[in-house]
Order: C-alpha cells, then structure tokens, then sequence
C-alpha cells in the first residue's frame, strides 16, 4: 500500500530498495529554502542495518501489510524474549533488539501486537503509552519552578526521563513508550 512520506511513523514497516525496513525515527523538516522532506531513521528487517533517509513529501513509499496476532510478554531471559500467543498458546522467543529501545518498556503479562511476514515475527508494537512509576529523581531547585523547565529522573525499569519539577520519587506516570517522554500523571 503506497503512503505519503508525510505518513511514515516510526513502527511502520517500508519496502524499500528491495528489503523489509523498519522507521525507528523520524523528523519532519521544512526548510527556509526548497521543500519540506521527513527524515527517516531506519533498520533493515533482515540483517539489521540502519540507513538514514530522506523522503520529499510529496514521495511516496511502500508501506507493507502484514499479519497481525496479539501476544503476551512472558519473560526475558539474557537477549531473549519471550512471548505467548493468545490464541494458539504458541511460544515464541525474539532477540531483545527485534524491538529496539521501546523493550526497556516491557512489563510482565503485557499485550503486544506482533506482525509477521510469511508466518516469520518480524516486528512488536508495544502500546503507545505505558505506566510506571519513578524510581528516583533531583529536588526542586528553589525559583525553578515558575519556569518551565524538567528535571531528570529514573524509571524502575531504569529508563531515564525528563518529568515536571512537581513530580516526586514513587509517582505513577504515562510515558510515550516510543518518544520516551512524560506525558502526564497516572489517575
């Protein structure tokens, strides 16, 4: 299915040059002089290189279409993960970086959409917005908080986050699993 390179996301999985591509990052660019392009950050699905693209926006690209089935995380084990098919109760285990930076993200039980390509697992999305708690983080800095700057702080999965000055250690927050940001405090 063709796209607009305006509608690549990063997850999408892109033929391109005759392989399987998957976008890890993007950025919409518009420069002050000659048109405005999307830089695509990507990873070869096969042999796992990574090329950095650019695509015009009125490019397109061939996006493709793959099977779906809905799994559930069930351990890590060193660079393995595992993961349970909820329909057939099938295990299947995946190099740790199939997924990237968003398997720091992972919790026990959690649902995932795996795609396939001729019944071989090519791809997992994780939801797009997880919560977790904050392991730890600085104290406000009297004065700073009028403006609005972020702090650092420290997930209890280790990944490392910028979060409001008003946030403490032990706050539940939803963070965007891909973007790797604070979005806002759990309810």
């Amino acid at each position: 299915m063709k796209i607009n390179a305006t509608d690549i996301r990063p997850g999408n999985i892109l033929e391109w040059e005759r392989g399987l591509w998957k976008v890890a990052k993007i950025q919409h660019t518009q420069p002050g002089k000659g048109g405005a392009y999307m830089q695509v950050e990507m990873k070869n699905l096969i042999d796992g290189r990574k090329t950095n693209e650019r695509f015009r926006s009125a490019e397109t690209v061939e996006k493709v279409r793959l099977d779906t089935r809905d799994f559930q995380f069930l351990f890590a084990e060193g660079e393995m993960l595992t993961f349970m098919d909820k329909e057939s109760y099938d295990q299947t285990s995946l190099q740790k970086d199939m997924l990237g930076d968003a398997a720091d993200f992972l919790q026990d039980g959690m649902d995932v959409v795996m795609e396939l390509y001729d019944e071989k697992p090519i791809s997992v999305q994780l939801p797009d917005q997880i919560e977790a708690v904050i392991a730890e983080t600085e104290a406000v800095v009297k004065g700073q908080t009028a403006s609005s700057s972020y702090k650092p702080a420290i997930l209890e999965n280790g990944v490392r986050v910028m979060v409001p000055p008003h946030v403490t250690a032990g706050t539940r927050i939803v963070v965007d699993t891909y973007a790797r940001e604070y979005l806002r405090r759990a309810d």
